[in-house]
């Protein structure tokens, strides 16, 4: 039988082509970029030249099926210092190459073809091809915006069927900035494993910090996901983990290991980095902290005063979500904002979000954001007026 990838249609859609087009002639802002290296948000490179010399020094290759102790032990201390604390077992921490990978593990570990897992219905599209690669099916469960994007616990109970096998969450969310505050008594009611997503965690805005999903929910399995892509702007070197609360690893944790040791995806001189990456990249991070919030602000009081926008702040991570009034179809929007100079994502690259929304990303370039910012404003009265 042939695979749903076989029907997909690979050509460029109405919005690639206008922006090959207008990248041609007149150019345009991009305010949709979530790649660091592209927005002068560089890691200290001598840190990690004077971190890999050892490495070159005593290079062996000693495989671990959960990854190297020291790095697995300097993830551990990431989150005793989280707030609130979370305890965490080193040698419950699983090394993988990327947190793209840790997804494709865990759908193997939870997950037979044919069963489901619940997602949100507003989210970053790459777990619709993780799913479909396992032969999964993705439930949605609703998000509300009016709550400022918080989750909608009786649809998570709604969408649960016997072939349910565990709940995704993202805090904070992507594209939204919300972040999971208070424990949500409908996942103690499912019971289901919780695969928990908190790659923008050190990036919080209008909360003082994002609070750890394990800790809201000890009495469930809880997996932990998180990388070196987000956290220290190295989406090039590719590391993440799984971190694995008690529960979790007393069911799965054996399982898991064969499932991360069938691969080794992990580098060895990545792993080798990561204790130097959380001892010395605080400065970093920090830095990239304020320029997101700087964005986040000024874009925030920027998109206030156009009239057919509807912006809500964002509880952490780096992009902007606002509503458009007004506008039905999101595709001739966001080809119109190209003909005038300004890039940003419709609301359906993320799923089956109610209304007209635009995607813009506060990691931009403050200049180029501030410019870009303005311009979509400018374009919208212009769109209205015409």
């Amino acid at each position: 039988m042939p695979g749903s990838f076989d029907n997909l249609d690979l050509s460029p859609n109405r919005i690639e082509q206008t922006r090959q087009r207008v990248a041609a002639t007149t150019g345009y802002l991009d305010l949709t970029s979530s790649n660091p290296t592209q927005q002068g948000l560089l890691f200290p490179p001598e840190v990690l030249r004077a971190a890999a010399e050892p490495y070159w020094a005593s290079r062996r290759y000693e495989p671990d099926p959960r990854g190297n102790p020291a790095a697995r032990e300097a993830v551990a201390a990431y989150y005793a210092g989280r707030t609130p604390p979370q305890h965490v077992d080193a040698d419950a921490i699983y090394l993988t190459a990327s947190t793209s990978e840790a997804y494709s593990l865990l759908f193997a570990l939870l997950a037979d073809s044919g069963d489901n897992l619940l997602a949100p219905n507003v989210t970053y599209p790459l777990f619709d091809y993780l799913a479909e690669l396992r032969g999964l099916e993705l439930r949605p469960y609703r998000m509300e915006e009016h709550n400022n994007w918080q989750i909608d616990g009786r649809s998570l109970l709604n969408q649960a069927d016997e072939r349910t096998r565990g709940v995704l969450l993202i805090s904070p969310h992507n594209p939204t900035g919300a972040i999971v505050q208070q424990p949500i008594p409908a996942l103690n009611g499912l019971g289901l494993p919780l695969i928990c997503d908190e790659v923008f965690a050190p990036f919080s805005s209008a909360t003082p910090a994002t609070p750890p999903l394990a800790a809201l929910h000890p009495t469930l399995p809880v997996f932990t996901l998180n990388g070196i892509s987000k956290m220290f702007a190295l989406p090039d070197m590719k590391l993440g983990w799984i971190a694995l609360n008690d529960l979790a690893q007393a069911a799965y944790g054996q399982r898991l290991e064969l499932i991360n040791d069938t691969f080794l995806g992990a580098n060895g001189l990545t792993q080798s980095l990561l204790p130097t990456l959380f001892r010395e990249g605080g400065p970093f991070v920090e830095t990239m902290r304020q320029q997101v919030r700087a964005n986040l602000e000024l874009g925030m009081a920027q998109l206030a005063t156009c009239p057919q926008l509807t912006v809500r702040p964002p509880d952490g991570g780096y992009y902007l979500f606002p509503a458009v009034h007004g506008w039905d179809d999101e595709e001739e929007l966001v080809v119109q904002l190209l003909e005038r100079g300004v890039l940003l994502h419709p609301g359906y690259f993320y799923g089956d979000v109610p209304g007209t929304h635009l995607m813009l990303s506060a990691l931009t370039e403050p200049q180029i954001f501030a410019a870009g910012v303005s311009r979509l404003c400018n374009a919208l009265n212009e769109i209205t007026r015409s």
